[in-house]
């Protein structure tokens, strides 16, 4: 239990990192890698590049502060950081080692203005805050072996398909090597790829939405292309240029807080682009256990040559009068702007949003200028918990 000073010091602590939270955290994963470079084989290099991961952790031990008198506030977050952990390997090993270097990043950044107190107080509320994380995540641990086909850590598939689906995506259908259970998963789930990249020093991980229902049969990643000098670009451009039937893939169980949860509201997901993957068993989720509301889905692309899975995302579209399929080609019929989505969404039921940043930023910010509440909006981020 933390101390009411403790508490009382790191509330007060709050404003300092909302202007300092990131650079802190630049700071202690710069310290953190120097002195223990083998963590770079669990963390995501991509997201390390783009500063993503520096940004969520700023936000997290920010609103850590904010609430550390209720830290019950802040347990969708950890839910949804813990999955990402879960399924990357992170375990309570790790923890010592992360508190030791952000209070050491503290102090650097913050100088003599981090006095002993406050840096003793943060180490306390690390040691309570840990906890909560380390909980969260054996019982995913747990949750993931028990099940059937379930495991802990990272075990070989086999590509046994790959289907083009257009110039800059492909589709890997997999199993498990060793001939066991395919673990079943929720409509909207993930797993972690981990690869070894040739010339590479350490392994590369890389998530990719399950992007069929679950059959019981094979998982299906659908896999972009990205730009071959980025971290994410040498994982994809790996399993585009290199990967073939009969290959193996390193994965973990699937993962994955952004699922669909059934609902008597109108449903209305909308993708852009690659986006559209966690959608096609979400759908198709929807449509089944949606017997009166109306269930759509809206796929933005550029053009014809963009679209994905037309004939499956149809062929569930069609399968109920309540629910409809749109392909957006936005190069001739425009882009998803406020009247479109005033003439598409109701704002009293639930919206699922997934694709680039820039995109979900749009649709988030017009439709609550519409009215609708922040709470009605889900949205799946590509990488570490960040608000959009």
């Amino acid at each position: 239990m933390l101390s009411q000073q403790s508490m009382n010091i790191v509330k007060s602590t709050a404003p300092i990192l909302e202007v300092h939270g990131v650079t802190i955290t630049k700071t202690f994963y710069k310290n953190l890698f120097e002195a223990h470079p083998a963590l770079l084989n669990i963390f995501n290099h991509a997201n390390q590049e783009k500063g993503r991961q520096q940004t969520a952790l700023a936000n997290t031990v920010y609103a850590a502060a904010v609430h550390i008198e209720k830290l019950e506030a802040i347990i969708p977050v950890v839910k949804q950081i813990a999955q990402k952990h879960r399924s990357l390997g992170v375990l309570p090993e790790h923890y010592p080692i992360v508190g030791e270097f952000l209070l050491r990043a503290i102090k650097e950044v913050l100088g003599d203005a981090a006095t002993d107190d406050i840096i003793a107080a943060w180490g306390e509320a690390y040691g309570v805050i840990a906890d909560v994380f380390i909980a969260e995540e054996q019982l995913l641990y747990e949750e993931a072996e028990q099940q059937e086909g379930g495991f802990k850590g990272f075990k070989d598939f086999t590509i046994i398909d790959r289907q083009q689906e257009n110039d800059e995506i492909v589709s890997f259908y997999l199993q498990p090597s060793d001939d066991s259970k395919l673990a079943a998963y929720l409509p909207g789930q993930y797993i972690t790829v981990q690869v070894k990249i040739p010339n590479e020093q350490y392994t590369m991980n890389r998530q990719y939405s399950l992007s069929k229902s679950f059959d019981g049969k094979s998982y299906r990643i659908s896999v972009k292309r990205d730009n071959k000098n980025t971290p994410a670009g040498k994982v994809s451009n790996l399993l585009h240029d290199h990967l073939q039937i009969g290959d193996q893939l390193a994965l973990s169980a699937p993962a994955g807080w952004f699922t669909f949860e059934t609902t008597d509201k109108p449903v209305t997901f909308i993708a852009g682009g690659i986006g559209v993957t966690p959608f096609i068993s979400m759908f198709k989720n929807a449509v089944d256990n949606s017997s009166s509301a109306t269930v759509k889905l809206i796929h933005s692309v550029n053009n014809a040559t963009d679209q994905l899975f037309v004939q499956d995302l149809s062929i569930i579209a069609a399968s109920s009068e309540q629910s409809t399929y749109t392909s957006k080609l936005t190069a001739q019929d425009g882009q998803i702007d406020r009247t479109y989505l005033a003439q598409q969404v109701n704002i009293n039921g639930i919206v699922y949003v997934c694709g680039p940043v820039g995109f979900m930023q749009m649709i988030n910010k017009e439709l609550v200028a519409l009215g609708m509440t922040a709470e009605n909006i889900r949205y799946e981020f590509f990488g570490p918990a960040m608000n959009i």
